[in-house]
């Protein structure tokens, strides 16, 4: 028997969760399944009712329209929900590019002359790279990682600027990071309209962000939530689809792309290989407490080296956290984690010390270090995703789905939710 109005969707990661909630505002009787005994995936509450504690250091920027207006319509204010505040990559004295508020284009101008540390030869020559880039319609050779990009630019610049922008936006580093993704990043930042490059940091734990607010949502609308369950196989059922036995018109899978190749095989061969051949880079995230720490600023770039592991910090405490609680992360972990998750927690307490000393009033505890070993797939030059279009009835949504974006809430997102059109559509 078919079921032309069910639709299931498997996962309820932000990708998982914006499919469901399309679907069902669209009219589909909804069927969400996730494995975890908890929604949200990769982005949500990791510690005890009470810590604070995410499962890793997420920010968003004023371009993620979809994951904006998704929150929106599920009751979410942004005000409640994030800090906004205009883009500034700055260090714990202060130095860094700082944008002022305004056109993000022109501000992205004037924060590069107001630049402290960097030599007018260094503020020219990357206002200059940027003109370059604009008039190109943010567009390279395909082939080309960030650093052959950005090679003619200073090394302060470089080392200050594009490095921790390219790892904080694409988890890869610049040696190895698609230009091409690089710059689409950019061109959203820098030319949706006012507010698009600015930095939204949660004042929440990232389950009440989304995932909880969305599952609340989907019941009021009828869905059917399955949580801690796995599905073990999808089954074609003539024009229509059976999960573990029952029918579905129409299926989204909205899993990790690991759990997405093992359920796809079946039906599409070349689409589960390539799911499969994604490959990753970690995140580390270092919670550490320190009574009565309180940072200049909300997030601070920090100096990173072979033996300085974090790129930025997080004070929690003034995000709605517990006061003095302090997150480091560390993208790209690769290379740390070889050395040891025990190491790398090492490593950025020493740095923290060195750099944040000043702000320190006693000594500084670990917390918790939470280690995503498969935080987001390895954005890198030429990369084939696997499309979102398996089989009729059958689609996948998931940050690892080809589209414009790396592995974001966005991408996420704007994912799933163009999964659901397809099954309404």
């Amino acid at each position: 028997m078919s079921a032309p109005g069910e639709v299931a969707v498997i996962g309820a990661g932000w990708s998982g969760l914006a499919a469901a909630v399309e679907c069902a505002a669209g009219g589909s009787r909804v069927t969400l399944f996730e494995m975890a005994p908890i929604a949200g995936g990769r982005a949500r509450d990791a510690g005890a009712a009470g810590e604070g504690l995410d499962n890793g250091q997420h920010i968003c920027i004023g371009a993620y329209r979809e994951t904006l207006r998704l929150m929106a319509r599920l009751g979410v204010a942004e005000a409640d929900a994030f800090v906004r505040l205009p883009l500034r990559l700055v260090d714990a004295e202060g130095i860094g590019l700082r944008l002022p508020p305004g056109p993000p284009g022109l501000a992205f101008a004037r924060g590069v002359l107001r630049h402290r540390r960097w030599t007018w030869r260094d503020r020219f020559a990357l206002l200059r790279t940027a003109l370059g880039w604009q008039r190109s319609g943010f567009r390279c050779d395909a082939r080309s990682t960030v650093a052959e990009l950005c090679a003619s630019l200073p090394e302060p610049v470089r080392h200050e600027l594009v490095e921790p922008l390219c790892v904080a936006a694409l988890n890869t580093p610049a040696e190895s990071a698609s230009a091409t993704v690089f710059l689409r990043v950019l061109r959203d930042a820098l030319r949706s309209g006012r507010g698009s490059s600015d930095l939204l940091l949660p004042r929440r734990g990232l389950s009440a962000l989304l995932p909880t607010p969305a599952l609340a949502s989907l019941a009021k609308m009828g869905a059917a939530i399955r949580l801690a369950h796995r599905v073990d196989r999808i089954e074609a059922d003539g024009s229509a689809w059976r999960l573990d036995g029952d029918p579905f018109g129409a299926v989204i899978v909205a899993t990790s792309a690991i759990e997405a190749a093992r359920l796809v095989a079946p039906h599409d061969r070349a689409w589960s290989e390539r799911a499969a051949a994604l490959r990753y880079e970690p995140i580390v995230t270092v919670y550490a407490t320190s009574a009565g720490a309180r940072l200049p600023e909300p997030m601070l770039a920090l100096h990173a080296d072979a033996e300085r592991p974090a790129q930025f910090v997080f004070d929690r405490g003034r995000l709605g956290g517990a006061p003095g609680l302090l997150a480091f992360v560390v993208s790209g972990a690769a290379d740390w984690l070889e050395r040891g998750a025990a190491e790398a927690e090492r490593a950025v307490l020493a740095q923290a010390r060195e750099a944040l000393g000043a702000f320190l009033r006693e000594p500084l505890c670990p917390v918790r270090t939470i280690v995503e070993k498969r935080a987001t797939f390895r954005c890198t030059p030429l990369l084939e995703r696997p499309p979102m279009t398996i089989s009729p009835g059958l689609f996948a949504a998931g940050d690892h789905v080809d589209g414009p974006y790396p592995a974001t809430l966005e991408g996420a997102v704007r994912s799933g939710v163009a999964a659901a059109r397809a099954t309404i559509g």
